[in-house]
């Protein structure tokens, strides 16, 4: 335990320790025993594929500076904390003596990515060097107006943290504002112990439009979304690329296939049958992405905001991007007849879909066609358009005919399979809900996945066979204890978790398959989804295991994600394809930095993205309250249920007090209420209908009132029984019909 404590890291694992202590033959397969009942006990946690006592943190992480000690020393907090492990360990935010340019000391209430060390001769204090501080902006708050009805006003913050209550608005700066409206607003002390007042500095409209509810998921996660003036001027100035120093294969038909609403294109595909005679039946398949190393070089405003951003967020009417629109969708995007910089790979792939090699050029490309998922589509299915006829023979068939072989490597590879709808929201002219539907899922779709994971595993191949340093991205297998919760759960509905070795993904395909068809399935792959870690970016290599690939690292996607960015670089450097790849000087360390800034970033943005969701979907809701809702449980709490409704995938709860006319308790082994006194059961999976009664737009939260029956119990709890003796006493029958739900409401 001293020597993981002292070493703990995601390269820390039984290889090392046995090296460590002299393990050798025989007596390895006990200390992996050993080891793994120490996880087992939640004595040591693993993570990225190596070992750390529980409560270690990672070398580099994002922490919340909450405070002071008495001496004055900066406190911080882990973001990403699981309380599972027990309390956070304190971190002493250290104040280096000489400041670097650019780096700023962080406040209470500010985030800092730190570099963390254990103090000396402590167990749980941590020294914290500060690598890069993520200002919060605490004079402005984001909120929604009231008028009260003599006719003064309050803001309701959106953010209610550190702030209680309503606060008063000035008349000047508000002129013609409406109930509902959403508001940028100035906040200022009256005296020193005066309360705050709000002034009007920025009018975003009604609450009720897409935009303004964006705004608020922006605002509540500190996400940039407004470019400095530098960032702008620096984009407007640079100059297209030329064909110095790059392939030119303008005359290569590569098409792009994307969604109908894209408005930049950063891949482009193109397939051939392979016309060596030693492979029969293979295929020469080339993706091409957009060379945005070309424009936006290591530490310029571009580069510095891009790493800032992270990624580029997306809710159903707008792109927040990480690249101005002068980049992402004029320079950078690879528009139909038009010249563009691009890092292509090009890759020959045997007959079963085994790919046979690849290689990586610097190229100027001209796309033949800018085409739709459902266009390619239908073209394929014998329903071609003007667009897609000429390009059917040439160019189509060959994409498809070269995906199928693909398929076969990858259904012999075996990744895990989750078939979950991903609903799309249909916004108005007004920026309200029009709709909420499920896009059906298209070979289109899949032939652009398969060659973007090719080429993904093809760039980090050649980086590692280069010996250069990269940003992986990296998913772990299930921890043990989310094992035992989908154990449990599969247990509820009858199935249990196949007993083997080695986690693999085809376990649970082996799952996903057997509830194909059924009741559950549905509510199974999103179990199995829960019970997965989550994705992130690293710098040490512990595979993809929902892909089931010992090396992956994002390639495909520059224009949006920073990662794939110092990927493209790494391989500029790597394979001398110019002067602007990653800087010779760039270490480990730093690229570990930047990874944990980019893994937070992208978990911003999913959550920003969430919060939308559901905030439009409870204001589209918000007229219908009163209405009957079917839905399945996704959610067993001792405080009531989540239901997650089949129309438009929205959750609300529902409080457990209004649960019929029962006493309920909850049965966190099986994850179901139970009714002291009828035995009336709740599950998670159960099919039942729900009655809306409240909406509440700004928290994205809805409230509904359970319609349905639980299952009968077979027999009733003995409530007068001895503790610990089997419930004998004779079930006594109803002399009235058990009433329904609906009798219960009357009464």
């Amino acid at each position: 335990m001293a020597f993981i404590q002292e070493n703990g890291s995601a390269k820390l694992g039984k290889r090392e320790i046995a090296r460590a202590f002299g393990i050798h033959g025989g007596d390895r397969i006990w200390l992996k025993q050993m080891l793994k009942d120490l996880e087992t006990e939640g004595v040591v946690n693993r993570k990225n594929k190596g070992l750390r006592t529980k409560g270690q943190l990672a070398p580099t992480i994002i922490a919340e500076v909450t405070g002071r000690d008495r001496d004055g020393e900066l406190l911080a907090r882990p973001v990403e904390w699981d309380e599972a492990d027990g309390k956070a360990p304190k971190i002493i935010v250290l104040i280096p003596r000489k400041m670097r340019p650019g780096l700023r000391i962080p406040g209470i209430g500010d985030q800092a990515v730190l570099r963390v060390d254990l103090a000396k001769g402590e167990s749980e204090t941590y020294l914290g060097r500060i690598v890069k501080t993520i200002m919060r902006n605490k004079a402005l708050a984001l909120g929604i107006v009231r008028i009260l009805p003599d006719g003064s006003m309050r803001l309701v913050p959106v953010d209610k943290k550190g702030r209680s209550g309503e606060i008063p608005l000035a008349a000047e700066g508000a002129e013609n504002l409406e109930d509902g409206d959403l508001v940028s607003a100035a906040l200022a002390q009256a005296g020193r112990f005066g309360t705050p007042r709000a002034r009007v500095k920025e009018k975003h409209g009604s609450i009720k439009t897409e935009r303004t509810i964006s705004l608020i998921a922006l605002h509540a996660h500190d996400i940039p979304h407004i470019f400095p003036p530098e960032v702008l001027a620096e984009a407007e100035a640079v100059e297209p690329a030329t064909l110095t120093g790059r392939e030119d294969w303008r005359e290569l038909p590569l098409v792009t296939i994307d969604p109908p609403d894209a408005k930049d294109h950063d891949d482009a595909v193109y397939a051939i049958e392979d016309t060596n005679p030693e492979n029969p039946g293979g295929f020469v398949v080339t993706v091409a992405i957009a060379d945005v190393s070309a424009y936006v070089t290591p530490s310029s405003a571009l580069d510095r905001e891009a790493l800032n951003r992270g990624n580029s967020v997306y809710f159903p009417n707008r792109v927040v991007p990480m690249l101005p629109e002068r980049i992402s969708n004029d320079l950078c995007s690879l528009r139909p007849k038009e010249a563009r910089p691009a890092l292509a790979m090009r890759m020959v792939l045997a007959a079963d879909g085994r790919k046979l090699s690849h290689s990586f050029h610097r190229i100027m490309m001209r796309s033949a066609a800018k085409l739709s998922y459902e266009q390619a589509q239908k073209a394929i299915d014998g329903d071609p358009d003007d667009t897609t006829g000429p390009l059917l023979e040439p160019i189509l068939k060959p994409l498809w005919a070269a995906y199928q072989a693909a398929g076969k490597a990858r259904d012999q590879r075996g990744p895990l399979h989750l078939d979950l709808p991903e609903r799309k929201i249909v916004l108005k002219a007004d920026g309200s809900i029009d709709r909420v539907f499920v896009p059906q899922r298209l070979d289109a779709h899949r032939l652009i996945e398969e060659f973007m994971i090719l080429a993904n595993v093809a760039a980090a191949e050649t980086l590692e066979k280069a010996g250069s340093d990269l940003i992986y991205r990296a998913h772990d297998e299930p921890s043990p204890e989310k094992i035992r919760t989908l154990a449990e759960i599969l247990a509820s509905v009858g199935m249990k978790l196949p007993k083997q070795g080695a986690l693999k993904p085809a376990t649970f395909n082996g799952i996903l398959d057997a509830i194909e068809g059924s009741e559950h399935q549905l509510f199974i792959n999103e179990m199995v989804l829960r019970s997965q870690a989550q994705a992130e970016y690293t710098i040490e290599n512990y595979g993809h295991f929902g892909l089931n690939l010992r090396r992956y690292a994002h390639f495909t996607s520059p224009i949006r994600r920073y990662a794939d960015l110092i990927v493209h670089r790494a391989l500029i450097r790597a394979l001398k394809l110019g002067k602007d790849g990653l800087p010779a000087a760039t270490s480990r360390e730093q690229l570990a930095e930047v990874a944990a800034s980019i893994s937070v970033a992208e978990r911003r943005a999913m959550a920003a993205e969430r919060e939308t969701t559901d905030r439009l979907i409870a204001h589209f809701l918000a007229d219908r309250v009163g209405a009957t809702f079917s839905g399945q449980i996704a959610g067993v709490v001792g405080a009531g249920l989540f239901v997650k409704l089949d129309e438009t995938g929205a959750d609300g709860f529902v409080p457990v007090a209004t649960i019929g006319a029962d006493y309920y308790r909850f049965d966190d082994k099986r994850h179901v209420l139970v009714g002291e006194r009828t035995g009336e059961s709740y599950r998670l999976g159960d099919k039942v209908e729900v009655k809306l009664v409240e909406a509440a737009p700004v928290a994205g939260a809805l409230r509904f009132e359970l319609l349905s029956d639980g299952r009968s119990s077979p027999r009733r709890l003995d409530r007068n029984r001895a503790p610990g003796k089997k419930n004998t006493a004779p079930i006594k029958k109803d002399k009235k019909k058990k009433p329904t739900r609906k009798t219960r409401r009357a009464k």
